[in-house]
């Protein structure tokens, strides 16, 4: 009968002796530490985002010819969709203790195609800031198909 038996994390600075490397650990548990909490915050905030939702689809549904409630609900999905990308970043980080570059241009895609999509919704956006958050567009997407051909060295 075997069990599997998870190693144990390598602690980051394992590799430094002495104070330094205790100063350095410690660091890294503290890093550590306030990562899991503002994990714990991204996910009230992403509860509350989500009752948010509920509550604006039940005012779009009761007054479906009311345009402010129908636009105020595609911006309530349009802003969960950047909250579970910027959470996503979050628990990467808490992972791989680094902040990865792809996953830095996909929240920041998403967030700049939020304001895209809720520009072009509330009629809001002259062809001068279509035509800027496009390039952006395409300078993020660019930046992550770079990370994806160049990925950094392995450890």
């Amino acid at each position: 009968m075997s069990s599997s038996v998870m190693p144990p994390r390598s602690p980051r600075f394992r590799n430094i002796a002495g104070f330094k490397g205790r100063i350095l650990r410690l660091y890294g548990s503290a890093i550590d530490l306030m990562v899991v909490f503002l994990i714990l915050v991204m996910l009230v905030t992403l509860i509350v985002a989500m009752i948010s939702v509920l509550s604006d689809l039940y005012e779009a549904l009761r007054n479906l010819r009311h345009e402010i409630a129908i636009q105020t609900l595609v911006e309530s999905i349009l802003s969960v969709f950047v909250l579970i990308e910027l959470f996503r970043s979050f628990t990467d980080y808490l992972e791989f203790h680094r902040l990865r570059l792809r996953v830095i241009s996909e929240v920041a895609i998403v967030f700049v195609l939020r304001d895209v999509f809720i520009g072009l919704y509330s009629h809001t956006l002259d062809w001068r800031d279509l035509l800027s958050l496009s390039v952006l567009i395409a300078v993020l997407v660019g930046t992550r198909v770079a990370s994806l051909s160049f990925p950094p060295p392995q450890e």
